[in-house]
């Protein structure tokens, strides 16, 4: 694996001195939290402070420590905003944002595990992300939708056609209106829109929580075409649990 040796000094302050391209990768990403932080930018830049949010458990010198190994590595680079904003955010680089992929298969691999725990703290990117990475295209076929997502209050648009998903953050300012009704759905634009917290929403997708009493079990709000966003809903499968050891 990999190719000729070009980089003699580890990016990070352990290497395994080893040629493999899966080896210096980890050189690159294999740090505590760096997956974490790389798939935390994969849908757009953030502040310092956002990332903080957004990885509760990580403290602020070890983020610090990581956004550094990084874009010292290439994988992340920072920038200026222009004003109003005039803040610095952080976004993978061109190459850097080729891990998305990688995340996701290694998202669905650690899944399977018979320890994943399903209650433990779920980022929106976490959400958006697995969305992504469990869409089933057969169960998609002949599906053809746009739907507003709100996990946390952050907006996305979600489209369904010819058996494939897009889905990407909006901005705040520029958020498309949803039907009111299932009569107003000909037209463009979201025929509903789902809202709720980041957990609530996983538990309707995944978790078996019937959208028609989601509000009163989780928090999720449903507006507009209820059964669009039922069959929006039903498109994601999670992969069977691997058989336990000795099994």
């Amino acid at each position: 694996m990999g190719g000729k040796w070009s980089i003699p000094n580890a990016v990070t302050k352990r290497s395994y001195d080893d040629a493999c391209g899966a080896a210096h990768a980890l050189d690159l990403v294999g740090e505590r939290w760096a997956l974490l932080v790389v798939r935390e930018l994969l849908l757009g830049p953030k502040r310092y402070s956002d990332l903080l949010a957004d990885l509760p458990g990580i403290s602020t010198t070890v983020l610090s420590h990581r956004l550094a190994e990084l874009e010292r590595g290439g994988v992340v680079r920072r920038r200026e905003l222009p004003p109003p904003a005039a803040s610095r955010v952080y976004e993978p680089t061109e190459w850097g944002a080729e891990l998305e992929p990688v995340i996701m298969a290694f998202g669905r691999w650690g899944a399977r595990s018979p320890a994943h725990r399903r209650d433990a703290h779920l980022s929106v990117n976490s959400l958006v992300l697995s969305l992504r990475t469990n869409f089933d295209p057969v169960r998609a076929a002949g599906v053809r939708t746009e739907v507003l997502l709100r996990p946390d209050g952050r907006p996305f648009l979600a489209r369904v056609a010819d058996g494939r998903l897009d889905v990407r953050p909006l901005d705040p300012t520029r958020v498309p209106a949803p039907a009111t009704s299932p009569e107003d759905t000909p037209g463009p634009g979201p025929s509903a829109e789902i809202t709720g917290p980041t957990a609530g929403l996983a538990a309707v997708v995944y978790g078996g929580v019937d959208p028609s009493g989601a509000r009163e079990a989780v928090g999720v709000e449903i507006t507009g075409d209820r059964e669009a966003a039922r069959r929006f809903l039903s498109l994601f499968t999670l992969p069977e649990p691997a058989p336990p050891a000795g099994g």
